[in-house]
């Protein structure tokens, strides 16, 4: 089956996250790329050194050109700026819903540069979410959605990832990556799916990882959120889909390092990209790995 993808999100013009990255894991998960641009970025691996947003009614009419001719099978959302923004997206996929809907409710940059204005964060709680049908949250994001102190371990966790099931949402992965790693920087990620129940309540699936040491992690939540659009339509459920995604990002991390791209990078001064494409080329040489892919 051809599975069509869509990316609502800000462009990277270093190519490891957004709308780039999104792109770039469709084609490596067997998905057809489309995107709609919501804002320019002039960054690097070193950090983000501006944004120029686009205009809200622009956003619109992509999206709005874009539906009346393409049939969407799953999309998501990343950086989208502004409240304005927000509500235009939110106003277009009310009125033309997709199959699947991916939110990542992008605030930050791997750098620690903000991508999203405060005054945005209410528009993405109350427009944006209640369409999702999976929204993928870091620990720092499901704070400031639900206005509470960041969740400490797996049970508080699941606390909030029942808690902004109830805002809305139609599954939370909630993302474990930023708690603090252990002594020797290594111990295990645990990320939180939450999925609601038949009657009521929720059920909830602690995925556990081995924390990789690297820092070639610069777009690790956009090709998350990516990989989980891209496989949904071919997958059984979300909890499958979410454990494809999981195991193409930890691909993606461990060969990240291998790319050398960016001199912040290599310095230990930035951050480098994920190999988006790992399973397919070598990140060092460029050699084809394997005849079929990753997907």
């Amino acid at each position: 089956m051809s599975v069509v993808a869509l990316t609502v999100a800000g462009s990277d013009p270093s190519g490891g996250a957004g709308v780039q990255a999104d792109l770039a894991t469709f084609g490596a998960l067997s998905a057809f790329g489309t995107a709609v641009l919501t804002a320019l970025t002039a960054q690097s691996t070193a950090g983000v050194a501006g944004v120029h947003p686009v205009p809200a009614a622009f956003v619109t009419q992509q999206l709005e050109v874009l539906l009346d001719d393409v049939e969407v099978d799953a999309a998501k959302t990343g950086m989208l700026g502004s409240a304005d923004v927000v509500a235009a997206v939110a106003d277009v996929l009310a009125r033309r819903p997709l199959p699947v809907l991916v939110v990542d409710p992008v605030m930050v940059a791997t750098s620690g540069d903000r991508l999203l204005a405060e005054d945005a964060v209410e528009a993405v709680r109350d427009q944006l979410l209640p369409l999702a049908d999976l929204l993928t949250p870091n620990l720092p994001e499901a704070a400031v959605l639900l206005g509470a102190a960041q969740a400490r371990d797996p049970e508080e966790m699941a606390d909030q990832a029942r808690a902004l099931l109830a805002l809305g949402a139609r599954g939370v992965l909630l993302k474990g990556g930023h708690a603090p790693p252990g002594p020797d920087g290594g111990g295990d990620v645990v990320d939180v799916l939450a999925l609601p129940e038949e009657g009521g309540g929720a059920a909830v699936h602690h995925l556990v990882g081995a924390r990789l040491r690297s820092r070639a992690t610069h777009g690790t939540g956009c090709v998350l959120s990516a990989a989980c659009a891209a496989l949904r339509p071919r997958r059984q459920g979300w909890l499958e889909t979410v454990t494809g995604a999981r195991d193409h990002l930890v691909r993606a991390i461990a060969e990240g390092e291998r790319l050398g791209v960016g001199r912040a990078a290599r310095s230990g001064a930035g951050h480098g990209p994920v190999h988006h494409h790992a399973g397919w080329w070598d990140a060092a040489t460029g050699d084809p790995v394997t005849a079929g892919g990753p997907a």
